[in-house]
């Protein structure tokens, strides 16, 4: 069986879940920035994998992972599906195309998104 075709229109869920994610990381950007981080990058792709947003605080470098959820009780199990590996080489790739910042403490959050909740900021997510 052949791949489709890129030329072919997409289903109108994928168009949907493609606006939500970019509706979801602008929302977490202006949360950042609330809190005075400033926004290095959005959508970061790499080779690699893709950063949802990259942001520094007080000289820390942020790589953070958006997540969109439609129900709260899900946050547990969506961080530990997180891949991180795949986060932390595209957080590689981008520390060595900026080696100004190779020095920089870096730290990987999540951000989770839920309807009629307050953004949920999980610092240092992955741990030490």
């Amino acid at each position: 069986m052949m791949p489709p075709s890129p030329s072919k229109p997409k289903s109108k869920a994928r168009i949907a879940a493609y606006l939500g994610g970019h509706r979801g990381e602008a929302l977490a950007a202006w949360f950042l920035r609330l809190q005075f981080y400033r926004i290095l990058s959005r959508r970061y792709k790499t080779p690699v994998g893709e950063i949802d947003l990259i942001a520094e605080r007080f000289g820390t470098v942020v790589f953070v992972e958006v997540k969109a959820r439609s129900r709260a009780a899900t946050e547990a199990e969506t961080l530990e599906g997180i891949n991180r590996s795949r986060i932390l080489r595209a957080a590689q790739y981008w520390q060595a195309r900026h080696p100004a910042r190779a020095a920089s403490p870096l730290r990987f959050d999540v951000i989770f998104l839920t309807p009629g909740r307050w953004p949920r900021h999980i610092k240092d997510a992955f741990g030490g």
